[in-house]
């Protein structure tokens, strides 16, 4: 009979491997969630990260939602003066 060592380690590290997807996705959601219901948190975000609402802005013309990234610029023009 030959032992099973590493069954119930892998079964660990299978599992906190899921673990870890879970939370990178429910943290991507909330991010995306974030940038796509507050202008402020998106202004907060171009300042820290102008690739990443570059990024935002393209993936929601992609999808066919236009008129986001303008209505940003002017607000946040609008707010300057």
């Amino acid at each position: 009979m030959s032992p099973k060592p590493l069954e119930p380690f892998a079964k660990k590290v299978f599992k906190g491997v899921i673990l870890l997807e879970l939370i990178g996705v429910l943290g991507a959601y909330s991010f995306f969630h974030a940038l796509n219901t507050s202008q402020d948190f998106r202004n907060t975000v171009n300042r820290r990260c102008p690739s990443v609402l570059e990024v935002y802005y393209q993936s929601n013309e992609w999808a066919g939602v236009y008129g986001i990234r303008e209505r940003d610029h002017e607000a946040w023009f609008n707010k300057k003066d």
